[in-house]
Protein backbone atom coordinates (compact mmCIF):
# COMPACT_ATOMS: atom_id res chain seq x y z
CA UNK A 1 0.00 0.00 0.00
CA UNK A 2 1.40 3.39 -0.76
CA UNK A 3 -0.20 5.15 2.38
CA UNK A 4 -3.63 6.03 0.77
CA UNK A 5 -6.41 4.59 2.41
CA UNK A 6 -8.37 2.28 0.81
CA UNK A 7 -12.32 2.35 -0.13
CA UNK A 8 -12.66 -0.01 2.80
CA UNK A 9 -10.86 2.23 5.59
CA UNK A 10 -10.81 5.56 4.58
CA UNK A 11 -8.62 8.01 6.54
CA UNK A 12 -10.48 11.57 6.90
CA UNK A 13 -9.54 14.28 5.04
CA UNK A 14 -7.21 16.59 6.50
CA UNK A 15 -8.41 20.25 6.70
CA UNK A 16 -6.29 22.21 8.36
CA UNK A 17 -8.34 24.58 9.28
CA UNK A 18 -10.25 22.26 11.38
CA UNK A 19 -6.87 20.63 12.60
CA UNK A 20 -6.38 21.24 16.62
CA UNK A 21 -2.50 21.52 16.89
CA UNK A 22 -3.22 24.10 13.67
CA UNK A 23 -5.67 25.75 15.43
CA UNK A 24 -3.96 26.01 18.80
CA UNK A 25 -0.43 26.92 17.20
CA UNK A 26 -2.47 29.83 15.22
CA UNK A 27 -4.19 31.39 18.25
CA UNK A 28 -1.04 30.84 20.22
CA UNK A 29 1.37 32.86 18.08
CA UNK A 30 -2.03 35.73 17.76
CA UNK A 31 -2.39 35.77 21.20
CA UNK A 32 1.37 36.01 21.76
CA UNK A 33 1.90 38.82 19.69
CA UNK A 34 -0.36 40.84 20.97
CA UNK A 35 1.78 41.58 24.20
CA UNK A 36 4.98 40.67 21.89
CA UNK A 37 4.56 44.28 20.15
CA UNK A 38 4.69 45.89 24.00
CA UNK A 39 8.03 44.24 25.16
CA UNK A 40 9.82 43.75 21.57
CA UNK A 41 9.00 47.80 20.95
CA UNK A 42 9.48 48.94 25.15
CA UNK A 43 12.60 46.47 25.69
CA UNK A 44 13.70 44.72 22.98
CA UNK A 45 13.13 41.69 23.76
CA UNK A 46 12.17 38.34 21.28
CA UNK A 47 9.07 36.18 22.24
CA UNK A 48 11.73 33.89 23.49
CA UNK A 49 13.58 35.78 25.62
CA UNK A 50 10.47 37.39 27.28
CA UNK A 51 9.64 33.73 27.83
CA UNK A 52 12.39 33.01 30.18
CA UNK A 53 12.31 36.36 31.51
CA UNK A 54 8.30 35.40 32.75
CA UNK A 55 9.78 31.89 34.21
CA UNK A 56 12.57 33.46 36.29
CA UNK A 57 9.97 36.21 37.21
CA UNK A 58 8.80 34.49 40.05
CA UNK A 59 12.24 34.86 41.87
CA UNK A 60 13.94 31.12 41.91
CA UNK A 61 17.05 30.45 40.63
CA UNK A 62 16.57 27.43 37.89
CA UNK A 63 18.44 25.68 35.50
CA UNK A 64 18.50 25.92 31.54
CA UNK A 65 17.65 22.90 31.49
CA UNK A 66 14.19 23.22 34.36
CA UNK A 67 13.32 26.68 31.70
CA UNK A 68 12.91 24.33 28.44
CA UNK A 69 10.63 22.32 30.31
CA UNK A 70 8.84 25.16 31.60
CA UNK A 71 8.61 26.92 28.41
CA UNK A 72 8.67 23.73 25.76
CA UNK A 73 11.16 25.44 24.07
CA UNK A 74 14.67 23.66 22.99
CA UNK A 75 17.86 23.72 24.41
CA UNK A 76 19.17 25.44 21.24
CA UNK A 77 16.42 28.44 21.52
CA UNK A 78 16.51 28.47 25.08
CA UNK A 79 20.30 28.72 25.42
CA UNK A 80 20.01 31.81 22.95
CA UNK A 81 17.45 33.87 24.62
CA UNK A 82 20.19 33.12 28.12
CA UNK A 83 23.15 34.20 25.85
CA UNK A 84 21.32 37.16 24.99
CA UNK A 85 20.13 38.17 27.68
CA UNK A 86 23.12 37.87 30.30
CA UNK A 87 24.58 40.40 27.82
CA UNK A 88 22.44 42.78 28.16
CA UNK A 89 22.99 41.86 32.29
CA UNK A 90 19.31 41.22 32.47
CA UNK A 91 20.19 37.10 33.82
CA UNK A 92 23.15 36.29 35.56
CA UNK A 93 24.33 32.53 36.31
CA UNK A 94 25.93 30.69 39.00
CA UNK A 95 26.93 27.48 39.93
CA UNK A 96 24.40 25.10 41.71
CA UNK A 97 25.87 24.55 45.49
CA UNK A 98 24.04 20.88 44.76
CA UNK A 99 25.48 19.86 41.61
CA UNK A 100 28.88 21.63 40.31
CA UNK A 101 28.41 20.64 36.95
CA UNK A 102 25.13 22.81 37.09
CA UNK A 103 24.41 26.50 37.01
CA UNK A 104 21.32 28.07 38.39
CA UNK A 105 20.02 31.44 36.34
CA UNK A 106 18.05 34.03 38.23
CA UNK A 107 17.55 37.39 37.17
CA UNK A 108 19.27 40.71 37.81
CA UNK A 109 17.37 43.60 39.38
CA UNK A 110 17.20 45.03 35.97
CA UNK A 111 15.38 42.20 34.71
CA UNK A 112 13.09 41.69 37.82
CA UNK A 113 12.23 45.50 36.62
CA UNK A 114 11.51 44.21 33.31
CA UNK A 115 9.32 41.65 33.97
CA UNK A 116 7.58 43.98 37.01
CA UNK A 117 6.61 46.03 33.97
CA UNK A 118 5.57 44.11 31.29
CA UNK A 119 3.71 41.24 33.90
CA UNK A 120 0.85 43.73 34.70
CA UNK A 121 0.28 44.27 30.62
CA UNK A 122 0.89 40.82 29.92
CA UNK A 123 -1.95 40.05 32.34
CA UNK A 124 -4.30 43.03 30.85
CA UNK A 125 -3.70 41.10 27.60
CA UNK A 126 -5.06 38.22 29.03
CA UNK A 127 -8.07 39.86 30.52
CA UNK A 128 -8.91 41.49 27.28
CA UNK A 129 -8.46 38.17 25.23
CA UNK A 130 -10.95 36.07 27.57
CA UNK A 131 -13.44 39.19 27.44
CA UNK A 132 -16.72 37.95 26.65
CA UNK A 133 -16.04 34.48 28.26
CA UNK A 134 -18.15 33.78 31.48
CA UNK A 135 -15.89 32.80 34.62
CA UNK A 136 -17.35 28.68 34.14
CA UNK A 137 -15.85 28.97 30.14
CA UNK A 138 -12.29 30.61 31.73
CA UNK A 139 -12.19 27.46 33.89
CA UNK A 140 -12.99 25.08 31.56
CA UNK A 141 -10.92 26.11 29.10
CA UNK A 142 -8.03 26.16 31.72
CA UNK A 143 -9.02 22.38 32.52
CA UNK A 144 -9.20 21.41 29.10
CA UNK A 145 -5.99 23.04 28.41
CA UNK A 146 -4.41 20.90 30.85
CA UNK A 147 -6.03 18.01 29.96
CA UNK A 148 -4.48 18.57 26.47
CA UNK A 149 -1.05 19.46 28.01
CA UNK A 150 -1.09 16.15 30.08
CA UNK A 151 -1.85 14.43 26.85
CA UNK A 152 0.55 15.79 24.97
CA UNK A 153 3.57 14.88 27.94
CA UNK A 154 2.00 11.30 27.53
CA UNK A 155 2.24 11.24 23.82
CA UNK A 156 5.47 12.24 23.92
CA UNK A 157 7.05 9.80 26.83
CA UNK A 158 5.62 6.90 24.04
CA UNK A 159 7.45 8.33 21.01
CA UNK A 160 4.12 9.63 20.03
CA UNK A 161 2.01 7.36 20.54
CA UNK A 162 1.47 6.79 16.73
CA UNK A 163 1.64 3.06 15.26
Amino acid sequence: MTGRADRANPVPALVLSEYLPYRLSVVSNKASGLIARAYQARFGLSIWEWRVIAVLGGGEAITAQAICEATAMDKVTVSRALRALAERALVRRRTSPSDKRAALVSLTPEGQSIFDEIAPLAMEWERSLLEGFSAEEKRQLGGLLDRLWQRADELARNDGGLP
